[in-house]
C-alpha cells in the first residue's frame, strides 16, 4: 500500500509540470506603441496574452502578435480574438507571417494556409466584405456552418488563392458573433486552472503520502 501511495505521488509530480507547460503553449506576446486595447483596457507596450483575449487598435496604430511560429501585424482600426493557432478577426486587417499553419476565421470563413512551409497572407473584413491575398504560397478559403444558407453550388468547394493573388468575399453567414472585452472568466484563464490543478495535485499527493497515518484520532 505504501509502494502505491509513493508511485501514485510521484506520477502527480510528474504530471503537473507537464500540464502547466501545456496551458502556456497556447499564449503569444503582444507589442504595441500604444493606441492599442487589450481586453477593453489600454494595454502595455508588451504583454502576455492568451486564449480569447480580444485585441482592439485605434485609428493610426499598429499592433505586433509573435507567437509559436507565427508573426501578425494587427492593423489599425481592428479588433481580433486570439485562439492559439486561430485569429477571430471582427474587423480590419491582419498581416500573417506563419510556419505553423495559422488560421484566421471571420464569421463562417475560415482562411487556411495549405502548406507548412513559411506563409505569408493577408485578410481584411471591412463593410461584410473579405478580402483575402496570398504573397507566399496558396491558401485555402473554407465556408464552415454556412450550409443552411449558401446554395449547393457555392457550398460544394472551397476556394483557392494561388500565391500572388486577392480574392474577395462577401460574408454570406448572417450577422457575426461579435466577441465582448472582457467575456474570458477569470476561471477559464490558463493560469487560473494550472493554479487549480497544482492546489489538486498538492492536497491528493498529501492524502495518499501520510504513510497510514489514520485520518481522525478516534479510528
Amino acid at each position: 500500500m505504501l509502494e502505491w501511495r509513493k508511485l501514485v505521488c510521484g506520477v502527480m509530480i510528474v504530471i503537473l509540470p507537464t500540464s502547466l507547460m501545456a496551458q502556456n503553449s497556447a499564449r503569444a506576446m503582444l507589442h504595441d506603441d500604444g493606441g492599442v486595447w487589450l481586453n477593453g483596457s489600454p494595454a502595455p507596450n508588451s504583454s502576455a496574452i492568451f486564449l480569447h483575449d480580444l485585441v482592439q487598435t485605434q485609428k493610426g496604430n499598429w499592433a505586433k502578435i509573435d507567437a509559436d511560429g507565427s508573426t501578425v501585424t494587427v492593423q489599425p482600426e481592428t479588433i481580433v480574438q486570439f485562439e492559439g493557432d486561430e485569429l477571430i478577426l471582427d474587423h480590419g486587417s491582419l498581416q500573417l507571417n506563419t510556419s505553423r499553419g495559422m488560421k484566421v476565421r471571420v464569421n463562417c470563413i475560415t482562411v487556411i494556409p495549405l502548406t507548412q512551409d513559411w506563409n505569408r497572407y493577408d485578410v481584411t473584413d471591412v463593410d461584410g466584405r473579405v478580402m483575402v491575398a496570398a504573397h507566399q504560397n496558396d491558401v485555402k478559403i473554407h465556408y464552415q456552418g454556412a450550409a443552411t444558407r449558401l446554395s449547393k453550388q457555392a457550398r460544394s468547394s472551397d476556394v483557392t488563392v494561388h500565391q500572388g493573388e486577392q480574392v474577395t468575399r462577401e460574408e454570406r453567414c448572417g450577422a457575426p458573433a461579435r466577441p465582448a472585452a472582457g467575456t474570458m472568466a477569470t476561471l477559464d484563464t490558463p493560469w487560473a486552472i494550472g493554479i487549480g490543478a497544482v492546489a489538486a495535485g498538492v492536497i491528493t499527493c498529501w492524502a495518499l503520502c501520510r504513510g497510514g497515518e489514520p485520518v481522525s484520532p478516534s479510528k
